[in-house]
């Protein structure tokens, strides 16, 4: 074969691999096919400690749990549900009052997602999974504004718990969404009216119990309890009638999270902060996780086998 030949040869061959599609990176298997996120809107951590859940109590024997974790500054709700699901502080999502809009702020956010607000992990999720069933039901009609609204593929607000637990119970049935995310205002409504530490408090705390419940019995006769992941925790707490100060009483919510991966009857030592629940989430799902994020994923919740790690605390 002369050298004229070899080099056309050569060519043709050439041609024909770049012809060839490149094979895709195989995705890592999340830790569960389903995460489902219960937020109770003013629930204290204290509030956990003083009071019986079955319920709840439940979760933490067979999860890993924490009630020192912190919301951030200042305890009020948009500041503390947009940390819990922008993987970041108000420093950063610039979501720094329940006045913000997203086209009234402060000052604007450090990097700006799919939705034209800091991303999400609904965005996240739907940008690295286009094919996801993502899923909303809240009873703060003004927690939609915190998410990129065509990042979820159902998102509704219920009239009460009741109601917007019924919705979600639909939706397992209907759908059995691969990220659910169930928000519940009762007992914060509880907490302006009555007072937190109130006898009417803590008979919000038991209702919303058991609406984790029916959520629960729910997943398990759908037959996906035993690949989902739920994770129970608050924006904040309160004092008196109110929140949005510097006290423990409105710092510190509850982060209790069990399914499967997760470490049984596990108390998390090492610092859980409200912004590392979009990370963990991220964490779960294996995505990659925005250059604006500032949380961590709470690795001692996990099983070894998962990943889980036990840190050397000071």
């Amino acid at each position: 074969m002369n050298k004229e030949s070899f080099m056309k040869k050569l060519a043709l061959f050439l041609a024909a691999i770049a012809l060839v599609p490149a094979a895709r990176a195989e995705r890592p298997a999340p830790i569960a096919k389903h995460v489902v996120v219960i937020g109770i809107d003013g629930l204290g951590a204290y509030a956990l400690r003083d009071s019986k859940n079955p319920v709840i109590d439940g979760l933490r024997e067979r999860g890993a749990w924490t009630l020192h974790a912190r919301g951030v500054m200042p305890t009020d709700s948009s500041p503390n549900w947009a940390s819990m699901i922008m993987g970041a502080g108000p420093e950063q999502h610039g979501v720094t009052s329940n006045d913000w809009e997203p086209n009234k702020f402060d000052f604007p956010p450090t990097v700006v997602g799919t939705g034209g607000i800091f991303p999400t992990i609904f965005g996240v999720l739907r940008q690295q999974r286009p094919d996801a069933k993502i899923e909303c039901f809240h009873e703060w009609d003004g927690f939609a504004r915190l998410l990129e609204p065509k990042a979820v593929t159902v998102i509704e607000h219920g009239s009460s718990a009741d109601d917007t637990a019924r919705r979600a119970v639909q939706a397992i049935k209907r759908d059995k969404p691969d990220f659910l995310f169930v928000h519940f205002d009762l007992v914060d409504h509880a907490g302006h009216t009555f007072g937190h530490g109130t006898p009417e408090y803590y008979a919000a705390v038991a209702k919303a119990d058991g609406l984790i419940g029916n959520i629960l019995k729910t997943l398990e006769r759908e037959d996906i309890l035993s690949d989902t992941i739920v994770l129970v925790t608050a924006d904040h707490g309160g004092r008196g009638k109110h929140h949005g100060g510097n006290s423990l009483a409105e710092l510190e919510i509850p982060w209790i999270i069990a399914g499967p991966g997760i470490r049984h009857g596990h108390e998390i030592k090492s610092p859980v902060n409200t912004f590392d629940t979009a990370v963990t989430i991220a964490y779960i799902f294996k995505l990659k996780t925005p250059y604006g994020w500032i949380g961590r994923p709470a690795l001692e919740a996990f099983d070894s086998a998962a990943g889980g790690v036990t840190p050397t605390l000071p």
